[in-house]
């Protein structure tokens, strides 16, 4: 129902072009690459007992396959979103004997998955329609599939200096 003057003409319908729903990507990676990607679609959240599943299963069956002789020793690095530092979430990490590497609150210098991965990987969509989520999420694989050996790896490598920034200022935003 819609006010209108009483001779006015009717409003004109207009009809929608569906595109995919909305899909969150979390993505593992080392400075080789890609180690476990994981995608969600809409109406989904990640809670903690998800993010402990995660790690718990697929995450850490995938660093095995990498890194056949580096089981033990495994530096995981991680920003401060709730799921990541839930009690539970800890306790997944410090059962599978993993070292976390400590992230200052709201520093988003060293989040090396928003500004090396995500910021080109949105770049990349910006402008895309997709008829559906099996779509954005074979263009995102595909993507990360055709990175160059180097684009990982420099993200890792900028990862100790932004650090030493970061601490250098007292937590405040570092150029990257």
């Amino acid at each position: 129902m819609q006010w209108r003057h009483p001779g006015s003409p009717k409003p004109k319908k207009v009809k929608t072009t569906f595109s995919a729903g909305k899909v969150m990507a979390t993505i593992f990676w080392d400075s080789k690459g890609v180690l476990y990607m994981d995608f969600l679609k809409e109406r989904c959240t990640i809670n903690a007992e998800y993010y402990s599943a995660l790690l718990e299963g697929p995450v850490k069956t995938a660093i095995r396959n990498k890194r056949k002789r580096a089981q033990t020793s495994v530096s995981f690095f991680q920003d401060n979103a709730d799921p990541h530092v839930a009690a539970r979430t800890m306790d997944t990490i410090q059962k599978l004997k993993w070292n976390i590497l400590p992230h200052p609150p709201y520093s988003l210098d060293l989040a090396s998955s928003d500004y090396r991965l995500f910021g080109p990987l949105k770049e990349h969509l910006g402008g895309e329609r997709f008829r559906n989520d099996e779509e954005v999420i074979q263009d995102v694989q595909e993507w990360l599939h055709w990175q160059p050996k180097d684009f990982f790896l420099s993200g890792i490598c900028k990862l100790p200096d932004n650090w030493r920034k970061c601490i250098a200022n007292q937590g405040d935003y570092v150029e990257k």
